[in-house]
C-alpha cells in the first residue's frame, strides 16, 4: 500500500467527510470503521472513552469486527483492565505491538490472541493536552508498511480525537436540553397548580387573604408571610407571582433551615470555579437564578443571626458577590418570605434581627389557622377528596355531614397539610365506602387539646404541638423518616426540614418507644 502524502490526505479527507455530519455515537463509529476498512486492512476496530475521575474505561460503542470473549462489555471497567489502553493513555504515545503473544499473559491481550488476532496498534485520542481515550486499530496479520501505517493512523487518531470531542459535548448538551425541558414542563405544571382558583377556601378569613394577595401581587415590594405549619404559606406564596408581572420568571424557593451555615452563601450567591475544594466549575446561586423572577425565603426565622445580617446586604444593595469572585453582580428580584413563629416573639428571643425584620415586613400577609376557619373544612374535604382520588384513580369515599362536623370539631394542629394527608388515607384505605366515626377516630389526635381551647391547665405551645405532631407522625410510620412510607411524606414536608426539627425538638427514632 503506497502511503505518500497525497494518498495519506486522500484518505483523511474521505474519513472526516463521512463522519463529520454524524450526531450519534453508533452512527460516527459505524461510518468511521466503513471508511477505514476500504483502505486499510483492519480486523477489530475499537474507541475507549477514558474517565479520569473514576480512572475506568468505557467503550465509545459496540467494537467493529473481533470481539474476543471477556473484552467486549460495554460496561464500564477499571482501567488496570485494559492494559494497552492504560499504556497509551499514561504515556500520551502511540502503542504498536506487533506480535500480541509476547504478551499474552495480560489477560485482555491473551482474549486478544484466542480470537485469532497477532497485532495491535492503539492510539490516544488527546484534546488541549487532555486524554479523552483511545483508538485501536487490531490485525489478524501484522501489515507491511508500519512505519509508514503509525504516521497515518497517528494523523487520522488527532481527527477523530476532535470529532469525539465534539460528539460527546453535543451529546451532553443533548441531554441537559431534554433535562431542561422536562424540568420546564415539570415546573409550568407546577405553577399551573399554584393559581388563585385552585386555594380552596369559602371562608371570609381565607377571602380577605386572597383579595389581599392579588391587591399586591403586582406591586413589587416585599411580602412577609406568617403562620402556622401547614396552613398553606408555601401556596400562597406561589400564587402571588402568577398574578404578577414576573409570573414568566423563575420562581426560586429557598429552605432557609435545610441549608447548612458552611453552605449558605454558596447556596444563595453560587461561586466561582476554584473557591474552595471541590469548586470544579461556576455555580449560580437561588440569587442570581431568581433574576427577573421571585425568590422566596421560607422559615427565614430559622436563619443564625450570621447568615440573617449577610441576607440582609443583599435585600438592601440588590447586588451580591460569588464566593471566591470579587466581581458584583446587580440582581433583579421580588422578595417573599415565610416564617411560622411570631415575628415580634423572635426578635424579643433574638431569633430575628429587628433590621431584617423591618425590610421584609413591607406587606405582611397573615394565613389564619384552620381551626380560625372551620367554614372552610367541608369545601376543603369535597375538592382534596375529588383531586386526589383522581390522582389515585380511587373511587372517592363518602362523608356523612355528621362525619363532617365531627371534622370541623377536630383542632387540626397540622391545619391543611394534616387534613390533605387525612383525606388521601381515606382514599387509600376505604375507597367507594362511606367514612364512619370509627374509621376517623385512630386518624386524629383527639388527645390533645386545641391550642387556643379554653382549659385551668397550662396553654401548650406551638413548639410542643409541633413535637407531639412529629413524634404522632413517626410512630404511625413505625419510625421511618424518608421515602414512600416515610413520616416525611406524611407530612407533606422535605426529608431534611423533617430531620431538622427532629434535632430541634430532640426526637431521635430509637427513642420512640419512651416518647
Amino acid at each position: 500500500m503506497k502511503l505518500d502524502i497525497a494518498t495519506r490526505y486522500q484518505i483523511m479527507l474521505e474519513i472526516m467527510n463521512a463522519v463529520v455530519a454524524k450526531t450519534s455515537d453508533q452512527e460516527f463509529f459505524n461510518a468511521l470503521a466503513y471508511e477505514i476498512k476500504k483502505h486499510l486492512p483492519c480486523d477489530r476496530l475499537s474507541i475507549n472513552i477514558y474517565e479520569e475521575e473514576g480512572q475506568s474505561l468505557r467503550y465509545f460503542t459496540i467494537a467493529d469486527g473481533i470481539n474476543p470473549e471477556g473484552i467486549s462489555s460495554l460496561d464500564r471497567r477499571p482501567l488496570q483492565k485494559g492494559s494497552i489502553a492504560k499504556m497509551a493513555i499514561e504515556s500520551k504515545k502511540p502503542i504498536i505491538i506487533e506480535d500480541l503473544k509476547s504478551y499474552k499473559g495480560l489477560f485482555s491481550i491473551g482474549q486478544m490472541v484466542k480470537a485469532g488476532l497477532t497485532s495491535t496498534m492503539a492510539f490516544p485520542l488527546i484534546i488541549r493536552d487532555t486524554v479523552l481515550g483511545t483508538l485501536h486499530f487490531s490485525f489478524r496479520s501484522t501489515p507491511a508498511h508500519l512505519s509508514a501505517l503509525t504516521e497515518l493512523l497517528t494523523e487520522i487518531s488527532k481527527q477523530v480525537a476532535i470529532a469525539v470531542d465534539n460528539l460527546l459535548a453535543y451529546n451532553r448538551l443533548k441531554n441537559e436540553k431534554q433535562n431542561l425541558e422536562k424540568e420546564k414542563h415539570y415546573l409550568l405544571e407546577v405553577a399551573d397548580q399554584y393559581k388563585s382558583e385552585n386555594f380552596y377556601s369559602v371562608s371570609s378569613e381565607m377571602k380577605g387573604v386572597l383579595e389581599l394577595a392579588t391587591r399586591v401581587a403586582d406591586i413589587d415590594a416585599a411580602v412577609f408571610i406568617t403562620g402556622e405549619t401547614g396552613t398553606g404559606k408555601d401556596f400562597l406564596a406561589r400564587t402571588i407571582p402568577q398574578l404578577s408581572s414576573r409570573s414568566e420568571h423563575m420562581f426560586v424557593k429557598v429552605n432557609c433551615p435545610a441549608i447548612p451555615e458552611t453552605l449558605f452563601e454558596s447556596e444563595l450567591f453560587g461561586h466561582a470555579k476554584g473557591a474552595f475544594t471541590g469548586a470544579d466549575s461556576q455555580r449560580i446561586g437561588r440569587f442570581e437564578m431568581a433574576d427577573k423572577g421571585t425568590i422566596f425565603l421560607d422559615e427565614v426565622g430559622e436563619l443564625p443571626a450570621g447568615l440573617q445580617a449577610k441576607l440582609l446586604q443583599v435585600l438592601q444593595e440588590r447586588r451580591f458577590e460569588r464566593v471566591g469572585d470579587t466581581r458584583s453582580i446587580e440582581v433583579d428580584f421580588r422578595i417573599i418570605a415565610a416564617t411560622n413563629r411570631d415575628p415580634e416573639q423572635s426578635i424579643q428571643l433574638g431569633k430575628l434581627r429587628k433590621d431584617l425584620y423591618y425590610r421584609l415586613n413591607i406587606i405582611r400577609i397573615h394565613i389564619p389557622p384552620l381551626r380560625e376557619r372551620k367554614d372552610d373544612i367541608p369545601f376543603l374535604v369535597e375538592q382534596i377528596t375529588n383531586n386526589v382520588s383522581q390522582s389515585l384513580n380511587q373511587p372517592p369515599p363518602y362523608y356523612s355531614q355528621q362525619i363532617l362536623d365531627q371534622l370541623e370539631s377536630y383542632h387540626w394542629p397540622g391545619n391543611v397539610r394534616e387534613l390533605k394527608n387525612f383525606v388521601k388515607r381515606m382514599i387509600i384505605l376505604y375507597p367507594d365506602r362511606q367514612i364512619t366515626a370509627n374509621h376517623i377516630e385512630n386518624m386524629t389526635m383527639p388527645s390533645e387539646e386545641a391550642p387556643n381551647a379554653d382549659t385551668t391547665g397550662k396553654l401548650t405551645t406551638l413548639g410542643d404541638a409541633e413535637r407531639k405532631h412529629i413524634i404522632q407522625a413517626l410512630k404511625q410510620c413505625r419510625g421511618v423518616v424518608g421515602g414512600g412510607n416515610g413520616a416525611a411524606r406524611l407530612l407533606n414536608i422535605p426529608r431534611s426540614t423533617l430531620q431538622y426539627r427532629m434535632k430541634k425538638h430532640g426526637i431521635t427514632v430509637n427513642k420512640l418507644g419512651s416518647l
